[in-house]
């Protein structure tokens, strides 16, 4: 069967998509604002399943894979909520230290999306680390719908301390080099852009689709920044210039690209938002970004 994708689905189901998954609506709200587009032998429930995530078939570097070394960790957030665990990835044959990149999820927790990126970015020779914030209600729980519930209950400011702990842990590890990095995907974007304004030794920061600090807090920013942006999303977009703005005052070294056509979500190849060739230029930069700022 042919995968689907973005093309295929008109643009106000996709926004609607859009909506439910980030909790402006609810399951029921989607289900209810998708039924005019239920035609063809396809119901509403149809539609939310082909626009959710296939993990499966979308995996690039199995949990298995012997060029790896993987692990489950915890570490310590004294200021946040605790305790918090986490995915490490690393290469198998890695001699010394590497540089770090903090991998941080959409708003749903550690999903074998997230711990696949975790795998790809060791396979690169970097070690690769996610927290999963839903840890303090038991961690991702195996369904999106009820991870979304879950992340909706989440302490907000202690989430951030969570992360903010989870760079420290990095860092500071003994097979880390000391040059750590952060990307963030959609709710991780976000955290990614407010680590940058929190941690003055953060070594670059990369941004897909997240929402942006406050415009005062650009001047806070020492990471060079990388921020990718879907061409549909006006709920992201419309804050950019703004800030975009704050950084050039402040003069923070940044780079920012906007792919035409895409979707939000468009490096997620687990759904149908996904944009194979805008997401392996992406990620093609995002490699050569840390590359750079990392391993200097």
């Amino acid at each position: 069967m042919k995968r689907k994708t973005a093309q295929d689905f008109d643009q106000e189901l996709l926004i609607l998509f859009d909506a439910y998954v980030h909790g402006s609506i609810d399951r029921r709200g989607f289900l209810e604002g998708a039924q005019k587009f239920a035609v063809a032998g396809m119901t509403a429930g149809m539609l939310l399943s082909a626009l959710s995530p296939k993990f499966a078939q979308a995996q690039q570097v199995p949990p298995n894979d012997g060029r790896l070394k993987t692990e489950r960790v915890q570490y310590p957030s004294p200021t946040g909520t605790g305790t918090v665990k986490g995915y490490l990835a690393r290469p198998a044959n890695a001699s010394g230290q590497l540089p770090g990149v903090l991998v941080i999820h959409e708003n749903r927790g550690l999903n074998p999306h997230i711990e696949d990126i975790v795998r790809r970015l060791a396979l690169d020779n970097f070690m690769a680390f996610a927290p999963d914030a839903l840890t303090p209600l038991g961690g991702y729980p195996g369904d999106e719908d009820k991870a979304r519930e879950l992340f909706a209950k989440l302490d907000q400011k202690k989430t951030s301390e969570d992360f903010v702990a989870a760079s420290s842990y990095l860092k500071n590890r003994a097979d880390c080099s000391g040059k750590i990095g952060a990307v963030g995907f959609c709710y991780g974007g976000g955290v990614a852009h407010m680590l940058s304004t929190r941690l003055p030794d953060l070594d670059a920061a990369v941004s897909f689709y997240g929402n942006h600090p406050a415009a005062e807090d650009a001047a806070k920013v020492k990471a060079p920044l990388l921020i990718h942006f879907a061409g549909v999303d006006e709920r992201i977009n419309a804050a950019w210039p703004a800030y975009e703005a704050a950084l050039k005052a402040a003069a923070v070294r940044y780079a920012a690209h906007q792919y035409p056509g895409t979707q939000h979500g468009f490096n997620n190849d687990t759904t149908p938002r996904f944009d194979a060739a805008s997401a392996k230029l992406a990620w093609d930069r995002t490699l050569a970004f840390f590359n750079q700022t990392l391993r200097g």
